[in-house]
């Protein structure tokens, strides 16, 4: 969870796509520029390249750094998290493993921003295809997405669905739910 005031929604329209993370081959950056270079949208990739990952950067990344599409904004604070996902149109989040959970989702949600996202590890726990995003099955799904989908959720609606779900104290209220539930269940043995 994330404490609810930690990022502040915009609820602009967006001008651009957003990618944050880590520079890695799981994260899916090359389907994510390529998303963003079909649809003819500007990419700004928020990210870190840790030390493994530097060779991966250089040899599959940067060369795709040519397409005029992509801005490399570089490893971003929590501080600047809520303009530059606010301001965008959606997150894509086109992970290529079993993630146990994804964390920029719901930071993206915390803005208000759709998720545009595989069908991998927790992405469909976190996100409700139709109503916070939508999980695609691939490049050509997801720009059919961000060209025809996007403009039916309200960023209003992605908000609320945060701080229903994704707070710090809606996740502390169900923990404290749970273990109420196992001291029932030893108690009664």
């Amino acid at each position: 969870g994330l404490p609810v005031g930690l990022l502040t929604p915009t609820y602009a329209p967006g001008s651009y796509l957003a990618f944050l993370g880590r520079i890695s081959p799981e994260k899916g950056l090359p389907d994510a520029i390529q998303i963003a270079y079909k649809c003819g949208i500007p990419l700004k990739v928020a990210a870190k390249v840790d030390n493994a990952d530097k060779e991966y950067f250089a040899n599959v990344i940067k060369p795709l750094l040519d397409f005029h599409v992509v801005e490399l904004v570089g490893e971003i604070s929590d501080a600047q998290k809520s303009d530059f996902l606010g301001n965008a149109i959606a997150l894509l989040t086109p992970i290529t493993w079993p993630e146990p959970f994804g964390l920029v989702m719901i930071e993206a949600m915390a803005c208000g921003t759709p998720v545009i996202a595989y069908n991998k590890g927790s992405v469909p726990e976190i996100i409700e295809d139709g109503k916070t995003g939508f999980i695609v099955t691939g490049v050509e799904d997801a720009v059919f997405t961000v060209q025809h989908d996007l403009y039916k959720l309200s960023r209003k609606a992605i908000r609320t669905e945060f701080e229903q779900r994704f707070t710090s104290r809606h996740m502390a209220d169900n923990y404290v739910k749970i273990y109420k539930e196992l001291a029932k269940t030893s108690d009664s043995k």
